[in-house]
């Protein structure tokens, strides 16, 4: 199998068992599950993930990579140096195309499944946060601002009582306020 053809069905492998435990939760995470979604034998899938938990960090490895280099070109492309890192953070958390709720979803299956897999996040998030505190901001401020974005994805992926729509837009536009440009 050449390597695109490889690449693309590993993707395809990938968005089904995001979409299973999205859609299903993570107790419905199987490899014949996965399989059946992503339309391929069980053969296929074990042809690139061996093991559940190789499926799993295979999830969080590509959505991390997804999110963090959205957050990197987000903040290097902003004008502004003052609370580009922040901003980025804000607009890659609710930018429309799903990459943060695929990550908590990724986060909830590593969890569920192995524990050690958060490592390679918890390595990520460590170099976020310490943009955010070194972002020419009040670190306290912009440090809220990823803790309360950070809170509404999990009242979202639990359903703990997450905010609807207007609320949540009236929270987006409130967090802006601690990251302004002329503070």
């Amino acid at each position: 199998m050449n390597t695109t053809k490889k690449t693309l069905k590993r993707e395809l492998i990938l968005k089904a068992a995001s979409m299973i435990v999205h859609e299903e939760g993570v107790e419905k995470l199987t490899l014949e599950a996965v399989a059946k979604k992503a339309g391929i034998s069980k053969g296929g899938l074990l042809y690139h993930f061996p093991n559940k938990d190789e499926l799993v960090l295979g999830m969080v490895e590509q959505l991390s990579t997804s999110f963090v280099s959205e957050f990197n070109e987000r903040a290097e492309n902003d004008m502004h140096s003052k609370g580009r890192w922040t901003r980025a953070y804000m607009n890659t958390s609710f930018s429309g195309d799903r990459n943060a709720s695929d990550l908590y979803t990724a986060l909830s299956a590593a969890q569920f499944t192995n524990p050690q897999m958060l490592k390679l996040l918890q390595d990520e998030y460590e170099n976020i946060q310490n943009k955010i505190e070194n972002d020419e901001l009040d670190p306290v401020r912009s440090t809220i601002v990823r803790l309360a974005i950070d809170g509404l994805w999990f009242a979202e992926m639990f359903g703990l009582a997450p905010p609807n729509e207007e609320m949540r837009q009236k929270m987006m536009e409130e967090l802006k306020t601690y990251i302004k440009e002329n503070e």
